[in-house]
């Protein structure tokens, strides 16, 4: 069965899985949606032998349905190779009763490689089938970490060219080096003088601007996405929580039909939407634990039923997750109306008017699979600590957010239930507050002199990623206002 995509805001617009690939995001501003979520057809019994890879062809050919099994499969076996440092891809580190579903064994030690891997593949040959005759340009806002591996992605891809904006000083110092010291002929990044929120309405609003996309198409341009809301990043993130509970399973952790709690770390909401749509396939996920530093606007709409980004924005030691606009809820928010784009649409619209919405109760009452949490700078120092000098185990800034809630949640609700945390980031990724969450001694000393003395503290070698960066040339030097992004998309591409 050929399964169809539409867009959040106009159930009316039907698309196949490659052009909703192609695309994006929806010419109406929408996310696209399949029509129905498709459920595995293929039993834990088996998973539980599976690789990797073989998982993700058996999730992945549920949703994208229109790709055949050998172009799946090429996708699959390119994406998922030698640039991987574990056979496994994504292990699960038992860490005390807690198991850490390891997202960070790409090229770019973050979890967005889980998915970007596969996406310039998904895309090319996406672009084939529909017989795209313009170069794409993939045009993405990043809050530090699919920016860089956005890049690694796309870098020298026939066909393409990436312009990558990030928030300047919004950004680890690792994470700005592993952007701006990209190499590819076909890459571009920019700093802007704003948040992420900024980047990311910027990137929205030039997708939404029809004027733009006729005056680049006229010069063989068309624009697609390497974020979230592009489902090509989403449905490679369903496999790694199919793939986790086939797992537990095969380790004899858990029991045929036992429920697992998922804990995701998140500021866009794409993680831990991914593991919704794998619960909705019938993996037997219990809660959804939505975990949030302090710019906690998730935490609140999970609690009130408002969504309301007007707040301070908080730089914390978490950047990936410094968001106030999480454009992966709207997927959400499409299902809980009952697929009412219209009504989905005068929320999003709300949020974009006024910056805030409120659900109604029986909207609300369908959240029933979701909790949420969140931690402050200290918590989440604190929980680093703790987990280090009980296990020896290194957590990221990020994961530890996740581990602070997973650890409140249990306490608070008495839920024994067995706990998976995404743990979506390399500890060397944020060395300077990892290693000072340690032990104070290491504030004073430099970010990137850290960086040579986490291996002794975490037992696990200086990632390929790192070494790469610490001698390389920075490429990539233009910043601009957030209100001239558009200005600069038409400089690089047509001037």
């Amino acid at each position: 069965m050929k399964l169809y995509y539409k867009s959040t805001r106009n159930s009316e617009l039907r698309v196949s899985s490659s052009e909703a690939i192609l695309k994006g995001l929806a010419s109406d501003g929408g996310l696209f949606v399949p029509e129905k979520l498709p459920v595995l057809d293929v039993p834990m019994e088996e998973l539980k032998d599976m690789t990797y890879q073989e998982t993700a062809y058996a999730v992945m050919k549920q949703f994208l349905t229109d790709f055949t099994e050998d172009e799946l499969k090429d996708c699959i076996a390119r994406a998922y190779d030698g640039k991987f440092d574990t056979e496994e891809i994504a292990p699960l580190a038992k860490v005390g009763d807690t198991y850490f579903l390891e997202l960070f064994h790409g090229a770019t030690i973050a979890f967005k490689d889980m998915a970007l891997s596969i996406l310039p593949h998904l895309m090319i040959t996406a672009a084939r089938k529909k017989q795209v005759e313009n170069e794409i340009v993939i045009l993405t806002a990043t809050s530090g970490d699919t920016g860089k591996a956005a890049l690694a992605g796309f870098a020298d891809v026939k066909g393409t060219r990436i312009i990558v904006f990030y928030p300047k000083n919004g950004v680890s110092p690792v994470q700005e080096l592993q952007m701006t010291t990209q190499k590819g002929s076909n890459v571009n990044v920019v700093a802007i003088h704003g948040n992420f929120d900024d980047a990311q309405s910027g990137v929205k609003a030039i997708f939404e601007d029809q004027e733009l996309a006729k005056e680049l198409e006229e010069k063989g341009y068309q624009f697609s996405s390497a974020n979230s809301i592009n489902i090509g990043r989403l449905v490679p993130q369903v496999v790694y929580y199919v793939y986790a509970y086939a797992k537990l399973l095969a380790n004899e952790e858990i029991s045929i039909g036992e429920k697992i709690n998922i804990v995701v770390p998140t500021g866009n909401f794409g993680n831990i939407l991914a593991a919704y749509y794998a619960k909705q396939m019938g993996v037997p996920i219990g809660k959804l634990i939505c975990a949030s530093n302090e710019n906690k606007v998730l935490f609140d709409f999970f609690g009130t039923g408002t969504y309301d980004r007007n707040r301070e924005f908080v730089l914390t030691s978490s950047p990936s997750m410094d968001i106030l606009v999480s454009s992966n809820l709207e997927r959400l928010i499409y299902l809980i109306t009952g697929e009412a784009s219209d009504k989905t649409k005068e929320l999003m619209d709300g949020l974009k008017g006024n910056g805030s919405y409120s659900i109604t109760e029986e909207m609300k009452a369908k959240l029933k699979d979701f909790e949420a949490g969140f931690a402050t700078e200290t918590d989440t120092a604190e929980c680093i600590r703790r987990v280090y000098e009980r296990t020896g185990y290194v957590l990221d800034t990020h994961t530890a957010v996740a581990a602070y809630v997973c650890e409140q949640y249990q306490r608070k609700s008495g839920d024994s239930g067995k706990c998976v945390v995404a743990s979506t980031a390399s500890p060397y990724k944020f060395a300077k507050s990892v290693m000072t969450a340690i032990d104070s001694k290491y504030e004073a000393e430099d970010d990137l002199a850290l960086l040579n003395k986490l291996p002794s503290v975490s037992g696990v070698d200086l990632p390929q990623a790192i070494k790469d960066i610490l001698d390389a040339k920075v490429l990539h030097t233009l910043e601009c206002d957030k209100n001239q992004m558009r200005e600069l998309v038409k400089k690089l591409l047509i001037y």
